[in-house]
């Protein structure tokens, strides 16, 4: 027997095999683990290392999947195990989290002017979680460089007006700290590098306007972008069009439900906290700080006072933010915004005896909202038994589990700092809430649903039942 012609023939059915029974959505999840296992490597190299510094493999462990996942939550001091070539890998590994692997290596495929394949635009648009593979790679290729683009000029800006206010004696110091927070805030990775965090900067509020800006930018969803892009060339650039320019359903509804949350947000903490840990502020302090809260919370994690000083009242709000978290298709985690947009909508419907839910001139569709009840049910009743076991497993209060787990779903990285004091159970399950709530709910079930499912071509007979 030919051995080579045998070996050829089992690779070729392996391989056959292995492209039939791997969904792209496994391909994904494996590239996450992988990337996370990479981190985890490096960052025990001593090139990104402070000298004589030790930390355990659980906590390390978590790291990388704090750093992938984009949540900002440690169980250690960052400026105390990592110097300054560590806290640049941060910075690059915040990219690759935040915006996707697929999206980064899609990048460089586009540069070096590579041919990329069917299988590679699937992987893309599930990375991306895309309905549709036309316009996948033009979208890759404009969101990536506008996200980039406010980085730069927004790292840039705050080097320039560091320097200038004096919140850093020289100019390398400016310019590493500037474009730090700039990268931090648009990828939403809220990791404290300092040991401050922003606290410093608790009452420059210009420089906090800016921070929720770029925080908007990378939680608005890339789709959000690459349609206000093409609004700005239509309106602008008088761009040519055979039809007139029109918002895509997902960026009204992603619009609308920032709105809704940001000003329900920020008048919610404003009236909460007026009385109380924000009363000594004047009234523009009050307002700004409220509305930093309400942005920072769904997804950011950065924050400009100790979380314990806050009433358990705004931290059961805090954490309802921190569940909800960003747009789909964006840097951030949580059930999603357009999810509690969808629910939101069909409880209106249903009061209104109305069959379907329409807004904006469309209807949503059946199988959408189906899928927003089972991925809002299903990760509030994840969230909620990871509390229970907790507070089994953790000697802290209640209110601080309840932030710590929706801290890690949202993959925000606030917390009323329990995270380096739980037990290895506790880490455990705080890292498995981050690694899902950077993939998604609903890519965590579909990962374990075979790749081609039988349709058995009839339907049982329908019966009524009593509900309520």
């Amino acid at each position: 027997m030919n051995f080579g012609r045998f070996t050829r023939l089992t690779l070729r059915r392996g391989k056959t095999f292995f492209a039939r029974n791997i969904s792209s959505i496994q391909v994904i999840v494996s590239y996450y683990i992988l990337m996370t296992l990479l981190a985890l490597i490096l960052f025990y190299l001593p090139f990104f290392r402070q000298p004589g510094t030790h930390v355990a493999f659980i906590d390390m462990f978590f790291m990388a999947i704090s750093t992938i996942s984009v949540t900002g939550l440690t169980t250690f001091p960052i400026d105390e195990v990592f110097n300054e070539r560590g806290v640049v890998l941060l910075e690059v590994l915040f990219q690759i989290g935040g915006l996707g692997i697929m999206m980064i290596s899609t990048f460089f495929f586009i540069v070096s002017r590579r041919k990329i394949s069917l299988k590679q635009r699937q992987l893309i648009m599930t990375d991306m979680n895309q309905p549709r593979l036309s316009g996948i790679v033009r979208m890759i290729r404009t969101t990536f460089t506008i996200i980039l683009m406010f980085q730069a000029i927004g790292g840039s800006i705050f080097a320039i007006y560091f320097k200038a206010m004096g919140y850093y004696d020289n100019w390398l110091d400016a310019i590493f700290y500037g474009f730090y927070q700039a990268i931090s805030a648009v990828t939403n990775s809220g990791f404290d590098v300092t040991g401050e965090s922003i606290l410093p900067f608790a009452n420059d509020y210009l420089f906090l306007i800016s921070i929720m800006f770029l925080i908007f930018v990378g939680g608005i969803g890339f789709p959000a972008i690459m349609d206000f892009r093409e609004w700005v060339k239509f309106q602008f650039f008088k761009e040519k069009r055979q039809l007139p320019f029109r918002f895509t359903l997902f960026s009204k509804i992603a619009f609308l439900a920032f709105i809704v949350l940001f000003i329900g947000g920020t008048l919610t903490i404003f009236f909460l906290e007026k009385g109380h840990l924000f009363k000594d502020m004047t009234a523009v302090g009050q307002w700004i700080n409220s509305m930093f809260y309400s942005m920072t919370t769904r997804n950011a994690g950065l924050q400009i006072h100790d979380l314990n000083e806050f009433q358990v009242t705004t931290l059961i709000v805090f954490s309802l933010l921190m569940f909800i978290g960003c747009s789909p298709s964006s840097v951030g985690g949580g059930v999603r915004t357009t999810t509690v947009a969808i629910i939101g909508l069909y409880l209106f419907s249903f009061l209104k005896s109305e069959s379907h839910i329409n807004i904006f001139g469309r209807k949503i569709d059946d199988e959408d909202v189906r899928k927003s009840v089972v991925v809002f049910m299903l990760s509030l009743l994840m969230c909620f038994a990871c509390v229970i076991f907790l507070t089994a497993t953790e000697d802290v209060s209640l209110i601080a589990i309840i932030v710590e787990v929706a801290s890690a779903f949202g993959t925000t990285g606030l917390s009323l700092g329990i995270t380096a004091g739980l037990s290895v159970t506790g880490k455990l399950v705080i890292a498995l809430l981050m690694f899902i709530g950077r993939i998604g709910m609903l890519y965590t079930l579909l990962l374990f649903v075979p790749k081609e499912t039988r349709d058995l071509g009839y339907e049982y007979p329908t019966e009524k039942i009593i509900i309520g």
